[in-house]
């Protein structure tokens, strides 16, 4: 009896046992079941994704025609999570990167101004000096403040011939002031090749086309090579008037000459020159073409602009007057036709040959032939 309660006993010791391993493999099964379905779903998507990127499926994706990626994961790899592959497929998709903060407007009144400088040139001035002290200049002489956005974007243009040393100094001492005044700019230098008779006015009208083909210059400054500002704080951009800055020269005793004198150095938006035809071009020689731009800014409706005597102060580099830059005889006569004639002489009428131009570290220099005066009229 003992013996038959034994055996009955086994025999459901037996059967439990045989119940749980059946259990433990209907289990895995299902387990091995879902894994291979898994892989099987990797496999038909890596199918249908053979077009896209090589290099991507390499990396655990693919790149569809519309540049869209689509990565798949293993999940049956050993020791793999599913928290592992998101943050790998995280570092997988393309980041989009912070567009950059847009930078304020420049101040109107920058704050690392100077204010009174002194200008002296007794000392030797060379080119490498000059390209040591503005690291920050740009080929081709330009300029952008870093930190601002600027309000004016200016064209410096100065008319020029066998002036190298004068323009060293000028460079020397007009880009860190011009840097200080937090402005986007670019130096011109229009060369008159030859040895004809000089014509100023008709080589700032050259310098007004040839720069805007360089960039989207928006305000213009007409400078004399020989003339350096005393003060930082005559800022070099456009005002809502023509805008004359060298209103006290050390020659005229730090005052200005006669209420309409408008040499030297000045400046002009482009609506404001464009407003007046630009510059005659029939003054050849020495004299007459800045009262006559005088008279086309008040012909014109507009007023000339001036900054205080005591920040508009010049100091003026001495030197012998220029060979075929003879004072013009003509230049008073032609003052008092202003009216009749700036219609028709202009920026409307300009001719000119373009030769050369390069760009230097400091600055640009525009090479031009502009013709010859017409031959002087007989007096008989």
């Amino acid at each position: 009896m003992a013996r038959l309660m034994l055996g009955r006993t086994l025999e459901r010791i037996c059967k439990g046992v045989l119940l749980l391993c059946l259990l433990h493999f209907l289990i895995m099964m299902i387990l091995y079941f879902d894994v291979y379905t898994q892989r099987f779903d990797l496999f038909s998507r890596f199918n249908n994704g053979r077009n896209g990127s090589r290099g991507a499926a390499n990396n655990g994706g693919t790149v569809a025609a519309g540049g869209h990626h689509f990565y798949f994961y293993n999940l049956s790899r050993p020791n793999a999570t599913l928290a592992g592959y998101l943050a790998a497929g995280e570092q997988l998709l393309p980041s989009a990167k912070p567009s950059p903060k847009p930078l304020p407007p420049c101040p109107e009144i920058p704050p690392g101004l100077v204010g009174r400088l002194l200008i002296e040139f007794s000392s030797q001035m060379t080119m490498e000096r000059v390209q040591k002290e503005n690291p920050n200049v740009t080929d081709g002489g330009r300029y952008t403040p870093p930190d601002c956005r600027p309000r004016w974007k200016v064209a410096i243009i100065i008319p020029f011939r066998h002036r190298d040393n004068h323009l060293k100094y000028w460079l020397h001492y007009l880009h860190p002031i011009l840097r200080r005044q937090k402005i986007h700019y670019g130096i011109y230098i229009i060369n008159q090749l030859g040895e004809e008779t000089f014509n100023r006015a008709k080589l700032l009208n050259v310098g007004y086309t040839e720069t805007l083909k360089d960039g989207e210059y928006d305000c213009f400054i007409f400078s004399d090579v020989d003339l350096i500002p005393m003060d930082d704080r005559n800022l070099y951009h456009c005002y809502d008037q023509p805008r004359h800055f060298a209103i006290a020269m050390d020659k005229f005793g730090f005052r200005l000459p006669y209420a309409g004198y408008f040499g030297g150095v000045s400046g002009l938006s482009r609506k404001q020159f464009l407003k007046i035809n630009g510059f005659p071009n029939e003054y050849w020689g020495w004299g007459g073409e800045d009262d006559d731009i005088y008279n086309r800014i008040t012909l014109n409706g507009m007023k000339v602009s001036r900054p205080d005597v005591r920040i508009g102060r010049y100091r003026m580099i001495k030197h012998e007057r220029d060979k075929h830059n003879e004072p013009n005889p003509q230049r008073f006569n032609k003052i008092q036709n202003t009216k009749n004639t700036m219609r028709r002489d202009g920026i409307s009428s300009l001719t000119y040959r373009l030769v050369q131009v390069k760009r230097f570290p400091l600055y640009t220099n525009i090479s031009v032939e502009i013709g010859k005066p017409p031959p002087r009229p007989f007096k008989g």
